[in-house]
């Protein structure tokens, strides 16, 4: 029993950044790259790599990090433009060997895949958030991934209704038909809402104490429970 009411969904929507991997071990990776590449513009490395984390542990999607962090070293506001450039450029071009997804999580891809059409819809620059996927090894499990930056900056991210619509689009699929899986309310379950479609919000990494505003349609503590009910409701789907 699933609980679900309603027409079931046809596909499913996954997102990323602490959804499928600790978004943590990508952050920490790229604040040594940029710390390193500050120590090579004569800078404190260890301070500016120190800095540049707290700033991120602070909140991962906001604008203006390494200002801040460069700051908080001690680098005067007019000398910042000597140096964001490069470091900015080391931050975008860092690309991390290896980012070893949360446990489970490429069965239930598979699982997933093997159910319903699915697709990854994630927020951030192109070409680091290729550079994550690439490091996860989670591609082949992924037929369709959308990034929101790619189709308007910033401004569309989620819960901009943009991505999931050309999700939608991509997977030949209505909007509302869709269930998204992913770690925040207020960017995953609200993009789903924003086109009428439900979400299972995983609750773990940055974001794991938010509070469920908006509510989805389930919470699960890891993204193979979140697969587990998405399978349920496919199935039952399938049944009929």
């Amino acid at each position: 029993m699933t609980g679900w009411t309603g027409p079931p969904p046809l596909g499913v929507v996954v997102d990323l950044d602490d959804t499928l991997y600790p978004q943590a071990d990508y952050l920490g990776s790229t604040a040594t790259a940029v710390g390193a590449a500050a120590e090579h513009a004569g800078l404190d490395g260890a301070a500016v790599t120190a800095a540049l984390w707290q700033e991120l542990a602070a909140g991962s999607d906001a604008g203006g990090t390494i200002d801040r962090a460069l700051l908080a070293t001690g680098v005067a506001a007019p000398d910042l433009p000597r140096y964001v450039p490069a470091l900015v450029g080391a931050f975008t071009a860092h690309a991390p060997s290896r980012l070893t997804p949360y446990d489970g999580v490429v069965d239930a891809l598979r699982a997933l895949a093997a159910a319903a059409p699915l697709a990854c819809l994630t927020d951030g620059n192109p070409l680091i958030q290729a550079a994550k996927l690439a490091a996860t090894g989670l591609e082949p499990l992924l037929p369709v991934v959308v990034v929101t930056d790619a189709l308007g900056g910033r401004s569309v991210r989620k819960p901009h209704p943009t991505g999931i619509l050309a999700v939608a689009a991509r997977l030949g699929l209505p909007p509302d038909r869709l269930l998204v899986i992913g770690d925040r309310p207020g960017k995953d379950v609200a993009v789903a809402a924003a086109v009428g479609a439900r979400a299972i919000r995983v609750r773990q990494g940055e974001y794991a104490s938010a509070a469920d505003e908006p509510t989805a349609w389930a919470v699960t503590d890891s993204f193979p429970a979140a697969a587990c009910l998405a399978l349920d409701v496919l199935g039952a789907a399938l049944a009929r």
